[in-house]
């Protein structure tokens, strides 16, 4: 089983966002990370909803079936968990519809310390231009530094 944390930074001058979704195996190893960058967003819980989605998208880039995706936005995960959808309804559809190409997926509410490297990613990626950025072997420098399982 992959876990993956997930984070959404919000840029404090604009309604530009990043979200940033980092993989490691079950023995804390690296195995790839993504972010992407939106602007017109400047909902945090659009933005943590968005980064769900991205930690799915890094599972199908790795090829992974079984997975746990951790964020630390607790109305997020319950509306991905139940059938109620929020004021973001239009992207936990999208989820719900891609967790089924998949052959085990949980999304957990972990608390911000769990997720450091997927915060760090998202916050660094926050200025850069808009796009998606994928990592497979090797982390982008200054992040996904910690060597255990977060």
């Amino acid at each position: 089983m992959i876990k993956i944390n997930v984070d959404a930074a919000l840029s404090k001058n604009s309604s530009t966002i990043a979200v940033a979704a980092v993989a490691r195996d079950e023995a804390g190893i690296f195995q790839g990370a993504s972010a992407l960058v939106v602007a017109g967003v400047s909902s945090p819980e659009i933005a943590e909803a968005m980064a769900g989605r991205e930690g799915l998208a890094l599972a199908q880039d790795l090829g992974m079936q079984k997975i746990t995706v951790a964020s630390d936005c607790t109305s997020v995960v319950c509306n991905i968990q139940r059938p109620g959808m929020g004021l973001y309804g239009h992207i936990v559809r999208e989820i719900k519809v891609e967790m089924a190409s998949f052959t085990k997926v949980n999304f957990v509410h972990e608390g911000r310390n769990s997720n450091g490297d997927a915060h760090t990613l998202a916050r660094s990626s926050i200025y850069d231009d808009v796009g998606r950025y994928v990592w497979f072997f090797n982390p982008q420098d200054g992040v996904c530094i910690s060597s255990s399982a977060t």
